[in-house]
């Protein structure tokens, strides 16, 4: 109830009782007030009314502490500082000061004496200035760690993940940004390009560094670097599924690559180094073999490349079998591919002994191990070999191969292209590349070339107009002129204003 005086005709000095409806969430007082749809203004009539023996000033507090405060530094921060904000009253309710009195001292004091007597309030603040330094220390602690993927649940179509820079989601156009940021060449005024820049700095068993050449391959119509498809095999070992925690190990393929450069036609004695192989020969990537893996596990997968052309073995190191799964040939195309497959077995039984587990064969079969086709729809132009070999390593199940075949449904050769776009922001934005900030800074900075509908028509325009206002037209002028006289269809803002009405009348007509 607040008090004002009005001056009447009849009487010097009458009494104005005014009763303001405030919603009870946002009151402090144990009065109840009676639902009141409007402002009521009551005047003077013949007979005046009871002053009231007590004023109340109600006024708002701060409302009730959350169940659940979510644990974000800087939101938890917002909330200390503002805990002892009182908030406006709603909007929705008529709000005015009749500017009788000076109640800012009043006010102040109200507004300390409640937050006195609200326990809640004073619980809530010192609840979260704790929060905040136990949430700053352990930043503090962890400050050299490398930021963690924000795993979603399984119906999620794209992953997120949290970096300093905040949370970030695996878009469509993300990625596409991130296919174009790192497969494009810049040449500088001396002819050179970027071709050796850095881009990703795998975190394993070693650091595994690739440069801008190698995901350059990922481009359409071209053949895709031994260098990527060790990196999805690095990743696929670190997925935290059963299928290669238990079961499955991807083996990279740099040793093996080394190996037949060195025996390019599949010879026991390299025709180079006149020695045979041995593993301890290539020291830089025995750091990415993961002995404990490669000895315990069931299955192998081992992409092996030769001549610009990508297949996949699959070991079964319970039974000593191998399988071979060419994504082009149901057999070996030639006696050289025999000898080159004899070989290639051979360093795999070389490599799983070194790691400390068993020959595939003993003695002098170790070099006679035999390696069967299996019959299996593959690659449909000869630059995707690598594409289903990194994607069998995926999907395949060894189980399912039964009388040297396995049924699978084919990938559309548009999907295949896309797979592309997948591996290379699968590789940038894996949670083992270093570098997977710059990769997110740089790449969202990025503008997709595709152009939209409406710029499409507009280039229409700009070069019809590129063309008549071309200096080399002779006719320039006269389309100049002709086109100045033309009146465009499309109305002005000034037309299209709600305040300007037109009709009939106010048009002339000659």
């Amino acid at each position: 109830m607040m008090v004002v005086r009005e001056q009447t005709p009849s009487e010097a000095l009458a009494v104005v009782p005014i009763q303001v409806f405030v919603p009870a969430s946002q009151t402090t007082t144990e009065t109840d007030f009676e639902p009141t749809p409007m402002l009521q203004i009551e005047g003077t009539t013949e007979t005046s009314p009871e002053t009231p023996k007590q004023l109340q000033e109600t006024t708002p507090t701060v409302p009730p502490a959350p169940t659940k405060i979510h644990p974000d530094a800087a939101a938890l921060l917002m909330m200390a500082r503002t805990a002892s904000y009182v908030p406006k009253i709603d909007p929705g309710v008529p709000s005015f000061s009749l500017g009788l009195t000076d109640s800012s001292q009043e006010g102040a004091s109200t507004q300390e004496t409640e937050r006195a007597k609200s326990p809640e309030s004073a619980n809530l603040i010192e609840e979260l200035d704790n929060l905040i330094q136990k949430i700053a220390s352990s930043v503090a602690k962890g400050n050299n760690k490398s930021p963690q993927i924000e795993r979603g649940t399984g119906g999620e179509c794209s992953g997120k993940f949290r970096t300093p820079g905040g949370l970030y989601q695996i878009t469509d156009d993300m990625k596409q940004k991130c296919y174009i940021w790192g497969t494009r060449l810049k040449e500088d005024a001396d002819g050179n390009t970027n071709e050796y820049e850095e881009m990703c700095t795998l975190i394993g068993q070693g650091e595994y560094i690739l440069m801008r050449m190698h995901l350059v391959s990922l481009q359409a119509k071209s053949d895709i670097e031994s260098q990527i498809v060790s990196a999805i095999c690095l990743i696929l070992n670190q997925k935290n599924e059963k299928r290669f925690q238990e079961q499955i190990y991807c083996l990279p393929p740099d040793i093996v690559c080394m190996a037949l450069s060195d025996h390019p036609k599949g010879e026991f004695i390299s025709p180079k180094t006149k020695r045979e192989f041995k593993v301890e020969a290539y020291p830089s990537f025995i750091p990415f073999i993961d002995k404990k893996k490669l000895t315990l596990h069931r299955y192998i997968f081992a992409p092996v490349c030769h001549s610009g052309h990508w297949w996949l073995w699959l070991i079964n190191t319970r039974k000593r079998k191998c399988h071979i799964l060419d994504p082009l040939h149901k057999r070996a195309p030639s006696d050289e591919r025999k000898d080159i497959n004899k070989f290639t077995g051979y360093v795999f039984s070389r490599l799983i002994t070194y790691a400390g587990g068993k020959p595939l064969q003993k003695g002098e079969n170790e070099k006679k191990i035999k390696s069967s086709y299996v019959k299996i729809s593959g690659q449909k132009i000869s630059y995707d070999c690598a594409i289903y070999v990194m994607k069998w390593m995926e999907l395949i199940e060894p189980e399912n191969i039964k009388k040297g075949k396995y049924e699978w449904d084919n990938w559309p050769q548009e999907e295949v292209d896309h797979y592309r776009v997948e591996y290379a922001s699968r590789i940038l934005f894996s949670e083992m590349n270093r570098e997977r900030d710059r990769t997110i800074r740089e790449s969202s900075a990025i503008r997709l070339s595709k152009p939209s509908s409406e710029e499409v028509d507009h280039y229409r325009v700009e070069y019809a107009s590129r063309i008549l206002f071309s200096e080399m037209n002779r006719e320039r002028d006269r389309a100049i002129r002709e086109s100045s006289a033309i009146r465009l269809s499309k109305p002005s803002s000034v037309l299209l204003s709600p305040f300007c009405q037109i009709n009939s009348a106010d048009i002339e007509t000659a």
